[in-house]
Parts: C-alpha cells; sequence; structure tokens
C-alpha cells in the first residue's frame, strides 16, 4: 500500500520544473500524449472531442483532425504516419493529407465498449486495452499480430498503465477501476508475458470520502531512462514516480485534479507533457482549476525513453 499522500516524499523542485500549460483551447479528455521521435512533434487525443490534436513547440503550430468517433490513442508507425486505436477499430493515419485507412476490426461490440490506452513494445509490436462503457468487468488487453487482434488478458473494467521497462522485459498494465497496476515478465523475442504479479495496489475512495483526501486511480502511465514508472493518478491531483521494485520515488502535485496521462518528451526528453480532462468535472472544481483539460509540461531532471514504432 502507498504511504498517505503528506507522507510521500516530494519531487526535488528545480528552477526549470515550473508547470506551465501549452498555450491552447483545453481538451474535454485528453490522452495519450506522444512525441513523435522522427517528426519531434506532439500528438494527443482528446477522446469524447473525437479530435487528434499535435503542437509544433519551436513555432506554435497547433493543427487537429477531427473524426466520426473517438480515437483513445495514436502511435507512431514505421514509415511514417500514426496508428490511431479509435471506438471502430485501428486505422493508419496520414496527418499530411487527413485520410485514415482500415488496418482492424474492433475485438468487440462498439455499441459497449472502445479501445482505450495503447502503446508500440520495444520490438514494435502494438498492444491496446479497451473499456466498457456500463463499467462491467468485461474489458480486455490486446496484442496485433498480422492483422488481427488477439486477447492477452481479460477480466477488467478499464484497460491502463501500458508502458514498458527500457529494456523490454518488463511490461506494466493498470485496471483503472480496480485502481491496480499490474506488471509482468515480457520476452521481448516473441512479446509472451508470465509471472503477472501486482505491482501498486491504491485505496479505493471511501463513500463519502472528500476529493481531497483520495489519493486517486491508476490512468495513464511512461517510464523513464532509469526504468522508474510514472503513472496519473486521476482524480488524486499528482503524478507517483516509482522505481522497477515498486519504492515510491516522488510525488508530483498538480494544478488539476484529473491527470491522465504522461510522456516525454522535446530534443532531450526532458520534457514531461501531461495530458488532463475537464469533462464531467463539477462546476466549482473547474473555475478553480482553470488548466483543467489542458496539456501541462514542466521540465524534469531524469529523460524519458523515445516511443516506439510500430511494425505492421
Amino acid at each position: 500500500m502507498l504511504p498517505a499522500p503528506d507522507a510521500a516524499p516530494r519531487m526535488t523542485p528545480t528552477l526549470s520544473a515550473a508547470i506551465t500549460a501549452l498555450p491552447l483551447p483545453p481538451s474535454l479528455l485528453g490522452e495519450s500524449p506522444l512525441w513523435h521521435p522522427d517528426e519531434q512533434l506532439l500528438y494527443w487525443c482528446d477522446i469524447p472531442g473525437r479530435r487528434l490534436n499535435r503542437w509544433q513547440p519551436v513555432t506554435g503550430e497547433h493543427r487537429h483532425w477531427d473524426f466520426p468517433c473517438e480515437p483513445s490513442c495514436c502511435v507512431p508507425l514505421l514509415g511514417g504516419g500514426l496508428l490511431l486505436a479509435m471506438r471502430d477499430g485501428l486505422w493508419r493515419f496520414d496527418p499530411e493529407s487527413g485520410e485514415r485507412s482500415p488496418l482492424a476490426e474492433p475485438p468487440y461490440d462498439p455499441a459497449r465498449q472502445r479501445f482505450n490506452d495503447g502503446k508500440a513494445d520495444v520490438q514494435g509490436r502494438f498492444w491496446v486495452g479497451t473499456i466498457d462503457d456500463r463499467r462491467a468487468p468485461e474489458a480486455a488487453l490486446y496484442r496485433l499480430a498480422d492483422g488481427r487482434l488477439q486477447s492477452i488478458a481479460e477480466g477488467i473494467t478499464v484497460s491502463n498503465g501500458l508502458a514498458f521497462a527500457p529494456d523490454g522485459r518488463t511490461m506494466y498494465w493498470a485496471d483503472t477501476q480496480s485502481h491496480v497496476v499490474w506488471a509482468f515478465d515480457s520476452d521481448p523475442g516473441n512479446g509472451n508475458l508470465s509471472r503477472r504479479r501486482v505491482f501498486q495496489r491504491f485505496a479505493l475512495r471511501a463513500e463519502g470520502q472528500p476529493l481531497a483526501a483520495y489519493g486517486g486511480r491508476p490512468d495513464g502511465a511512461t517510464v523513464d531512462a532509469e526504468g522508474a514508472y510514472w503513472v496519473a493518478m486521476f482524480e488524486g491531483q499528482r503524478l507517483l514516480r516509482f522505481s522497477p521494485e515498486g519504492v515510491l520515488l516522488a510525488e508530483l502535485p498538480l494544478p488539476v485534479r484529473c491527470p491522465t496521462m504522461p510522456c516525454f518528451g522535446g530534443p532531450d526528453l526532458k520534457t514531461l507533457y501531461i495530458t488532463t480532462a475537464r469533462a464531467n468535472r463539477p462546476a466549482e472544481e473547474l473555475a478553480a482549476q482553470p488548466l483543467a483539460g489542458c496539456v501541462l509540461q514542466l521540465r524534469v531532471d531524469v529523460p524519458g525513453l523515445p516511443a516506439h514504432l510500430v511494425h505492421l
């Protein structure tokens, strides 16, 4: 179990660690930030807004593309373009033309589920989980192979927290609803998983517990160059950084209640970008937290890892 928030070690502040927001309109539910390793641009999704965003930090150029259904995550493709996981399946997307072409049908009923968190592993395999709209434990984790999605793990409600150790031998995966993050041994050669174990288990919110006393639940995550696991705690107003052994190394308080996912970017991979949410939040909370839904950014001492490209 984690220590109480006031007992957790705080991230040591530095002169460059001030948190700011990209000067852009907020998303309803910002998710899946991606620093493209070739383009040196930041992408992220607004899931209920049905929009993919792109930000050029040097020029300040902001582009976006709107879709007929929700995009949940974006991953760079070997050879150019993006893989988009959307409610209606997996798609190849060309940002220059704005065209998308189908890659795989959804392995679920789109009236009841959609894709959620997705990442590529060290070998270029694409992993993606789902979310059940009814909050039933019928979501799953899939791996794309030979144009088909293979079910790897089932019985959860909200798939999240996907990340891989620098050597690819550990995979992390969370069920936000149950407040659990698992770790698996991963074979980089064939992608097989084994030795599933609880990496972190967080306290559920008690009935009537005020949000200020609630630590949040694990949402999106990333891993840095030291192998530390960074996880956004939705409704917990913080990021947590854990060692590969599960030791809490640092807590980063945030100016918004609902962070959704961090990623590392910039030429040196020392800029931490954090997507956040404002959809369905109370009016008084939004009035007190005007950055809700914005992409936050800050500088950190330990760099991240370049995003892996999907090999189709």
